[in-house]
């Protein structure tokens, strides 16, 4: 069984921060990519940003230059730096991993709970 856990969500006012937090546990052999994915009311889901365990990146074109995603390859964690925040950056966060269980297993995807964002003054 293999678990996404995210924390740090909440409620800020517009040009504040948040940090947000995503552990994977359980059963893991490795993790490719590992990110963020956000939906708003009415929206479909978007991809905010990901990282390669190799280190590269990709970000939403709306998020570039205010949000930072960095991870642990060792403790299996994803972190989401949202500075700036925008009212239109309101939505449903979710962590979002491709997990080899075992060595010699095909990667699958998984979700986490979702944390809410809410940017409002």
């Amino acid at each position: 069984q293999v678990q996404l856990v995210e924390s740090g969500g909440g409620l800020v006012h517009p040009g504040g921060s948040l940090r947000l937090s995503c552990e994977a546990s359980g059963s893991i052999f490795s993790i490719n990519a590992m990110g963020w994915y956000r939906q708003a009311p009415g929206k479909q889901r978007e991809l905010v940003a990901t990282r390669l365990s190799g280190g590269s990146t990709d970000y939403a074109d709306s998020v570039k230059g205010r949000f930072t995603i960095s991870r642990n390859n060792a403790k299996n964690t994803v972190t989401l730096q949202m500075n700036s925040l925008e009212p239109e950056d309101t939505a449903v966060y979710y962590c979002n991993a491709d997990i080899k269980r075992l060595s010699y297993t095909r990667s699958q995807n998984y979700w986490g709970q979702g944390t809410q964002v809410t940017v409002s003054s």
